[in-house]
């Protein structure tokens, strides 16, 4: 699917793999609505690519369904939907302080995969309703995962179960909407260099690059380039690519 003239909604778009995404998307013709909960930094960016921001709480499903309105209302429907929001808080299952917080644990999972599987939902209802672009597809629908879910480390219980949860939604949704002209797809990202590991001692980062195999963290243009490919290739749907530099996460 070609994106130029598509709507598009990208989320977590203020900043890291978001922001690479929608710059992307944009730089490729579509026009992007970037949610995030963040709407000033995400304004920021709205205006260096020609789209708009919109707040957005992607676990909550008046927040969620006001967003795609808003977004509807701007460019119409959006054809390509990219879920990037998420947290990563770490705590261990018995720490210094006891028992990990219970809160905290739905919190992530509230987030990271309530979150995906509500904007999952609310685009492919809206994607239902167009006409195929080329006589095949409706939509993609791409959401984010981490090679948490399989190599998930000590004091990433929360994090690994939520990305998890985003891998097992993938076959059954793509399953359901291929028939239908939606593709779903999910990457799972390695170490990437987002904001907050770029903010984290010199280090420490050295020490991130040398645990790749590939010798460097990956970069957010790097995961925007795979997303521009899913879109592109009408073949991709109910697959979870590894984009992590041949990483395979020790346990901590």
């Amino acid at each position: 699917m070609n994106v130029q003239g598509l709507a598009a909604i990208v989320t977590g778009g203020a900043s890291g793999l978001g922001e690479a995404t929608a710059r992307k998307l944009a730089s490729e013709g579509a026009k992007v609505a970037i949610f995030d909960m963040n709407v000033d930094a995400a304004q920021k960016v709205a205006d260096e690519i020609g789209g708009i921001a919109v707040e957005c709480n992607v676990s909550d499903a008046a927040s969620a369904e006001a967003a795609f309105a808003s977004a509807r209302e701007a460019h119409g429907p959006a054809r390509v939907v990219v879920s990037c929001a998420g947290i990563a808080p770490a705590s261990k299952i018995v720490g210094r302080n006891g028992a990990h917080d219970l809160d905290l644990f739905s919190k992530v999972i509230n987030v990271n995969l309530v979150g995906t599987f509500n904007m999952t939902r609310l685009a492919c209802a809206d994607m239902l309703e167009l006409d195929p672009v080329n006589g095949e597809e409706r939509g993609v629908v791409v959401n984010t995962a981490s090679i948490a879910f399989a190599d998930g480390q000590i004091g990433q219980a929360a994090y690994a179960a939520s990305k998890g949860g985003v891998v097992s939604l993938t076959l059954p949704v793509a399953r359901e909407m291929a028939p239908k002209g939606i593709r779903v797809m999910t990457i799972a990202p390695g170490i990437m260099a987002t904001p907050m590991l770029l903010g984290m001692p010199e280090e420490v980062q050295d020490a991130l690059n040398k645990s790749v195999p590939c010798g460097r963290m990956g970069k957010p243009e790097e995961y925007a380039d795979l997303v521009n490919h899913i879109v592109n290739n009408a073949y991709l749907s109910g697959e979870v690519i590894r984009m992590d530099g041949a990483l395979r996460m020790a346990p901590k």
